[in-house]
């Protein structure tokens, strides 16, 4: 899971595109202005629903008749090469995708025979992208992101989602998965530069993607529509060249990739989630999450656990069967958010410690995209205090409340 503030940000950008988009096709010939918006294929264009089957490599690229999607890709990274070594840094890099909300107003309007948008011009998408490198060391976490608002077509620009498999771009910043079989051997391809920062490198798959929940139908609250289809790519075998300050390092580790779309999310008295993706040290995957309302109580959780034994099957969690418990926080000084930086988390798999490796890793993009949301690598600690695994803790809605479905 990743990200708040979705749906307000593709509302306010449609909202301020629209106006923009008529005017620029203005001066344009009356057959021009016309000109009907791209029809998504059926594949792109087919919604959530439990008992769709996901089909590789085509859902691991877009799916533009949804509202909301995300490439999420986290990680942690050394210098030596040894998957248990002692992680010297954190990594996020996540491509997000969300309908704009005035565009599909003037496409509704335009199949009724009133005014649409033209369409070439119709920003009918958002593509926008957060990244953020934590120094455990230096104790230092920096972060980028960029946006842009994207016609929904692949072939124009700089900026794009393919439909056919995962390659997703923003200028510079990029995340494409290379060879065309369906999970053996598969390479990613991660890049971006940005003032603070640049990573770039390949992530080797070892294990076959995870079908979350329900074959990758994953119900995010009491109500079947609050749903999205997940799945994740765990232990992803990660060699990464980062440069900070003119200073370059090859780094090895082990990364995270999850790629979730879904038409409506969220339950209404949900307002924010806590969210877990931990690669074990054992080769195995553990998920966990819960949505919270606004008394910090948990209105639906779940998540899953995968050994690391060739063809293990998931084990899907219930609701009641995860629990968090929050433990030590932290204020951020910019926002004010408190957040849990020390979790008790229980699971079928058992009861496990979630500690944050540095506790300011809040990701503040008020200046940008508008969201603001805690990110960052953590361990995992069995019921021993002996470090299990590595991975990321995602926490939202401790700023404000998400707006998402």
């Amino acid at each position: 899971m990743s990200l708040s503030g979705l749906a307000s940000l593709a509302e306010a950008a449609g909202a301020r595109a629209a106006p923009a988009a008529a005017a620029a096709a203005a001066p344009a010939s009356t057959a021009s202005a016309s000109t009907p918006p791209p029809s998504p294929s059926p594949s792109t264009h087919e919604g959530v629903r439990r008992g769709r089957p996901l089909q590789f490599p085509r859902d691991h690229g877009a799916h533009l008749g949804t509202r909301t999607e995300w490439w999420y890709l986290t990680g942690w990274l050394a210098p030596e090469q040894a998957a248990d070594s002692a992680p010297t840094h954190g990594f996020q890099v996540t491509f997000f995708r969300s309908q704009v909300a005035a565009t599909d107003r003037a496409d509704a309007a335009a199949a009724r025979g009133g005014p649409g948008l033209p369409g070439r011009f119709a920003p009918r998408h958002l593509l926008f992208a957060h990244a953020a490198v934590t120094d455990l060391a230096a104790g230092r976490h920096q972060h980028a992101q960029r946006l842009a608002r994207w016609n929904g077509d692949p072939a124009t620009g700089p900026d794009r989602a393919l439909t056919t498999d995962a390659d997703v771009r923003l200028a510079r910043w990029h995340l494409a998965r290379e060879t065309s079989s369906p999970w053996q051997a598969a390479r990613w391809r991660a890049g971006l530069r940005s003032d603070a920062f640049s990573l770039q490198g390949t992530l080797l798959a070892v294990q076959p993607p995870l079908l979350q929940g329900d074959a990758g139908f994953s119900r995010k609250g009491p109500e079947e529509r609050q749903a999205s289809h997940y799945y994740s790519v765990p232990q992803l075998q990660a060699q990464l060249t980062l440069e900070v300050r003119g200073q370059r390092q090859q780094l090895h580790g082990r990364a995270w990739l999850d790629h979730e779309w879904s038409d409506e999310l969220l339950h209404p008295h949900a307002v924010g989630w806590d969210w877990i993706g931990m690669n074990l040290l054992d080769g195995s995957a553990l998920t966990a999450f819960r949505l919270r309302r606004a008394d910090g109580s948990t209105l639906w959780a779940g998540g899953s656990h995968r050994h690391a034994a060739p063809g293990a099957a998931p084990r899907a969690f219930e609701p009641g069967e995860v629990a968090f418990e929050p433990g030590s926080r932290w204020r951020s000084a910019a926002t004010s958010a408190m957040y849990p930086v020390r979790w008790q988390v229980r699971t079928p798999a058992g009861r496990h410690t979630v500690r944050a490796l540095l506790d300011a890793q809040e990701l503040d993009g008020r200046t940008g995209t508008g969201t603001v949301y805690w990110e960052g690598v953590a361990e995992l600690l069995d019921e021993g205090g002996r470090r299990v695994g590595l991975g990321y803790l995602e926490m939202t809605g401790y700023a404000a409340p998400v707006k998402l479905g």
